[in-house]
C-alpha cells in the first residue's frame, strides 16, 4: 500500500530544523503561508518519485522499484501533462510571502521543472544520445544495496525485468540520427551491465532462500533481458546514419542548458571569461614556485626562458613519485583516515563518523567517463553505503599505466580524495542528507556539490595540509588548472567548435596534463555538456561568497562556523545559500 507522503511527512518531522521558518525569512515572510508552500513541497515530492521511479530508486525510496517506464511518445506526454500541473499548483503561491528556506525550494522545483519541459521539447537528447536508454544502473542497485532483504529485493528484480525487452525496443523507435561519439559510448555501457543480469545476479540467487522454481524463473526472465541488451547494442553497431549528428551542443542550446544545469548568476560566457583570466593568474603564480624550486631539482641546469616549458619540467619531475598500478585503489583508501585526523585536529569542520565511506573499483556499467567518483545513498536511505568509485588499471597497456599514474602522482592523489571524499563529496553529501529540505536533497544543485569540492583543496591548503610545501602548492595549482581547463574546454568545444587537436594542446601544454589523461577528458566532453564548467562555477561563488562574509565580519570570522552554515543549507545553488548568509 503506497504511504509515500506519510512517510515523508514522518520524516521531515524527524528533523527540527525542517520546520518552516527555522531559515533565514524574507522581510514579508508568513509562517502559515510557509507551511502551506511546505506541505506542498511534500505532495510534490511524493508526485515526482511516482512519476519518475528510477529517480526514486537512487533518492533511496522504494515503492517503485518494481516499475520500469517504457520510453516513448506516451511517457513524454504524461511527463510534460505533469510538469504543466505543477506549475501551475507553483503559480498559485505568493513567493513575497515564503521563507527563505521554502522560496529556495519554489526556485529548485520551478527549475527541475523547466529543464525537464526543455529537455522534451528543445534539446531531445533523446533522439541524439543512445545512451539515455540503459536499464543497468537501477538493477544493480537492487541487487547491491542492502536497504531490505535479499530475497524481496530480488523480486523487485523479478518483476522490473518483465519489461526490459520493451523498453529497448521502444528505445530503437527513439533514437535517430544519433552523435558517433554517443552511440559508441552507449554500446560500452550498455555491455558493460551486462554481468549484473548473469554473474551478479547468478551470485546473489546462489545466497538466497528463494525457491528453486522461482529461482529458474528469475534466471530465464533475465537471460531474456541480458539478450534485449545485446540487441540493443548489436542494433546501435549496425546503425550508419547518413549524416551523423554532431556531438556538439552548439551556442543557444549550450547557453539554455547551462542556466538550468548550474542555476548561476553567471552566464555561460561570463563564467568562460573568468576561466580565462583565471588560468593567467595560475601559470604566473606557478611561475614564480618553479623559479623557486628549480635549483633544489636541477642545480646549476639552465632554467629555461619560457614559463610555460619551465612550469612543465617542474612538474614532470615532481610526477615521477606514484603509486604502482596495482596499488592505486589500496593508496586511496589509506588516504581517507588522515584526512579525517588533520580535519579534526585544524577544527575545519564537523564529520559524522558514523557515516561508511567504501571505496570499491568502479562498476563497469559506470565506466568510460570518469577515473573517480562519488555514489552516495539518496535522503530515504540515509543508512547506505557511500562509495568511492575508483578506475581499475587492471589490462592498461604499461605505457598508458605509467601516463596515468604520473597525472595521479604522490601529490595529486591526495588532493582527489580530499576532492572526491573528506572534506569534499563524501562529507558534503552526508551534510545534505540531514539537510532540513527534502527537496534540497533531491534536487540538489551540481554546481554548488562540485564548487564545493574544489573549494575544500584549497581550503585544505590554506591551513596547512602538505605542510605548505612549495611542491604541494605547485601541484595544486596544476590540479585546479584541471577544474579552470575544464570550464574553457567544454565552452570552447561545444560553442567555438575546438578541435581535438586544440583541445589536447591545451590540456598537454597549458593544463601539463599527462596525454591519457587528456584524451580521456577529450572524450569526456565529447559525450557530456555544460557539467564540466560547473567545478569552476561552483567555486568561484562559494570564494566570492566568503570573502564577502569575511569583508563584513573581519576578526569575528570563524572558517568551521562558515563551513556548517554553508553546508547545513544543502545541495542548493549557492546563489541562494548566499542570499540566506549575507542577510
Amino acid at each position: 500500500m503506497k504511504k509515500t507522503v506519510l512517510f515523508m511527512l514522518a520524516l521531515a518531522a524527524g528533523f527540527s530544523a525542517c520546520r518552516p521558518g527555522t531559515g533565514g525569512h524574507s522581510s514579508n515572510a508568513d509562517s502559515t503561508a510557509s507551511n502551506v508552500f511546505h506541505a506542498y513541497t511534500l505532495r510534490f515530492a511524493d508526485a515526482a518519485l511516482k512519476q519518475w521511479p528510477d529517480f526514486a530508486t537512487g533518492a533511496g525510496y522504494h515503492a517503485y522499484d518494481t516499475v520500469l517506464v517504457i520510453p516513448g511518445k506516451a511517457q513524454q506526454a504524461a511527463d510534460l501533462d505533469f510538469v504543466k500541473a505543477q506549475l501551475d499548483s507553483l503559480a498559485s503561491y505568493d513567493t513575497t510571502k515564503l521563507d527563505a528556506n521554502n522560496l529556495t525550494d519554489y526556485y529548485l522545483i520551478r527549475n527541475q521543472l523547466q529543464s525537464t519541459k526543455w529537455e522534451i521539447s528543445t534539446q531531445k537528447s533523446f533522439e541524439w544520445d543512445p545512451g539515455t536508454y540503459n536499464v543497468s544502473g537501477t538493477f544493480a542497485t537492487l541487487l547491491n544495496e542492502h536497504y531490505a532483504p535479499l530475497d524481496q529485493r530480488l523480486q523487485s528484480f523479478y518483476v522490473r525485468l518483465a519489461n526490459v525487452p520493451a523498453y529497448y525496443e521502444a528505445a530503437k523507435t527513439l533514437v535517430n540520427n544519433p552523435a558517433p561519439e554517443l552511440q559508441s559510448l552507449a554500446i560500452d555501457q550498455n555491455l558493460g551491465g551486462l554481468s549484473i543480469f548473469e554473474k551478479d545476479l547468478a551470485d546473489s540467487l546462489h545466497q538466497s532462500t528463494l525457491p528453486d522454481s522461482l529461482q529458474k524463473n528469475i534466471l530465464a526472465r533475465a537471460k531474456t533481458a541480458a539478450a534485449a541488451i545485446r540487441g540493443y547494442a548489436d542494433w546501435l553497431k549496425a546503425l550508419k546514419p547518413a549524416q551523423p549528428r554532431s556531438f556538439r551542443l552548439g551556442k543557444a542550446l549550450y547557453e539554455q542548458k547551462f542556466q538550468y544545469n548550474i542555476q548561476s548568476t553567471f552566464t555561460a560566457a561570463q563564467i568562460y571569461d573568468a576561466a580565462v583570466a583565471r588560468k593567467q593568474y595560475l601559470h604566473g603564480e606557478m611561475a614564480k614556485i618553479s623559479r623557486q624550486l628549480w635549483p633544489r631539482y636541477f642545480g646549476q641546469q639552465p632554467m629555461p626562458a619560457d614559463s610555460l616549458e619551465l612550469i612543465g619540467r617542474m612538474i614532470d619531475t615532481l610526477s615521477t613519485v606514484h603509486v604502482k598500478p596495482e596499488d592505486f585503489q589500496h593508496a586511496i583508501s589509506e588516504e581517507i583516515p588522515r584526512l579525517e585526523a588533520f580535519i579534526k585536529e585544524k577544527n575545519l569542520l564537523y564529520l559524522d563518523a558514523s557515516k561508511p565511506l567504501v571505496v570499491r573499483k568502479e562498476p563497469a556499467y559506470m565506466a568510460g567517463v570518469a577515473g573517480a567518483s562519488i555514489s552516495a545513498p539518496g535522503p530515504f536511505d540515509k543508512n547506505g553505503n557511500t562509495y568511492f568509485n575508483v578506475g581499475s588499471l587492471a589490462g592498461w597497456p604499461k605505457e598508458k599505466a605509467e601516463s596515468y599514474l604520473r597525472e595521479y602522482n604522490q601529490y595529486i592523489l591526495q588532493i582527489l580524495c580530499i576532492h572526491e571524499a573528506i572534506p569534499g563529496h563524501y562529507t558534503q553529501l552526508v551534510y545534505s542528507n540531514q539537510s532540513p529540505s527534502l527537496i534540497k536533497s533531491l534536487l540538489g544543485n551540481g554546481a554548488m556539490v562540485e564548487g564545493w569540492a574544489v573549494y575544500t583543496e584549497q581550503m585544505m591548503l590554506e591551513n596547512g595540509f602538505g605542510n605548505n610545501a612549495p611542491e604541494m602548492w605547485l601541484m595544486w595549482y596544476k590540479w585546479h588548472l584541471r577544474t579552470v581547463c575544464n570550464t574553457i574546454l567544454d565552452y570552447s568545444v561545444h560553442v567555438n567548435n575546438m578541435s581535438r587537436e586544440d583541445a589536447l594542446h591545451l590540456l598537454t601544454k597549458e593544463a601539463f596534463q599527462q596525454q591519457a589523461e587528456a584524451e580521456g577528458k577529450w572524450k569526456r566532453v565529447s559525450v557530456t555538456s555544460v557539467q564540466l564548467t560547473s567545478y569552476f562555477t561552483g567555486y568561484k561563488e562559494i570564494i566570492n561568497l566568503r570573502e564577502a562574509l569575511q569583508a563584513r565580519q573581519g576578526k569575528d570570522f570563524n572558517l568551521k562556523a562558515f563551513h556548517e552554515q554553508f553546508l547545513s543549507y544543502g545541495s542548493a545553488p549557492v546563489k541562494y545559500i548566499r542570499e540566506q548568509m549575507l542577510k
